[in-house]
């Protein structure tokens, strides 16, 4: 991660696009790139959507890519590891959603009582 964070420090400033990338821009731009990803399986049925053709898959993946630039890039902003940002979080859900009460099941973590 430490190695993408740099590229992209270096991209940014061959470009002297720091001057754009407030948090607040950051955080703008992912949704956008976000919902470009999401574009790609709106109207897809659930198998269509875990089966994509390659071209397709291309598609998404550089999407993908968009979006961790952007996470990224906002972490560097803010001085976030977002290794250890997910790590917590993952922790913080473990104790929202446990095993016994979840499995198998898709409500929101306040619904479960």
């Amino acid at each position: 991660m430490d190695d993408l964070i740099k590229k992209i420090r270096k991209f940014r400033e061959e470009r002297d696009w720091d001057q754009f990338h407030s948090p607040k821009n950051l955080a703008m731009a992912l949704i956008v790139e976000a919902s470009e990803l999401a574009e790609h399986f709106q109207w897809l049925t659930e198998e269509q959507s875990g089966n994509l053709p390659p071209d397709k898959l291309a598609e998404v993946k550089e999407e993908v890519g968009d979006v961790l630039i952007y996470v990224a890039n906002l972490c560097d902003k803010l001085g976030i590891n977002p290794i250890d940002a997910a790590h917590e979080k993952l922790e913080k859900n473990k104790e929202k959603y446990p095993v016994a009460a979840v499995l198998g099941k898709s409500y929101k973590y306040s619904e479960y009582k």
